[in-house]
């Protein structure tokens, strides 16, 4: 049995891509992304919850605010990568482990078992990656 929280949030960046694969995206351009960040546990805390819903989304809208109104090319932390939705998945559900292994999320993150972070390109098309906690 496995319980989830999910908390939502978004943010709005520019990025370009390099490889001709990604024909017009090679050129700057904007993305805007509906981020859901799943938490996920086997047993409910002492409270009854998974983790603070407070906490929760307050971590992800300051991981987010480190991306958003952004160009991502002039960005050190992506120098020669490109900033793919699947990166940047990946980018925001490390960071989010590393808080919840800080007991920033009210619960020892011990206690959670992974984390789970998609981004919503739009509505037909998004990319999701889950860490392992």
């Amino acid at each position: 049995m496995t319980y989830t929280l999910t908390v939502r949030d978004h943010m709005m960046i520019a990025h370009s891509f390099t490889g001709a694969m990604f024909g017009p995206a090679q050129q700057l351009h904007g993305a805007t992304f509906v981020v859901d960040a799943a938490f996920r546990a086997a047993r409910l805390d002492e409270h009854g919850v998974v983790v603070d819903i407070g906490r929760a989304a307050e971590v992800l809208r300051g991981i987010l605010a480190s991306l958003t109104y952004r160009n991502l090319d002039e960005d050190p932390r992506f120098t020669g990568v490109n900033t793919t939705t699947e990166r940047l998945c990946a980018f925001v559900a490390e960071r989010l482990a590393t808080a919840a292994r800080a007991g920033e999320l009210g619960r020892d993150g011990a206690d959670l078992h992974a984390i789970a972070v998609t981004l919503h390109e739009s509505h037909i098309a998004w990319a999701t990656y889950e860490v392992a906690l």
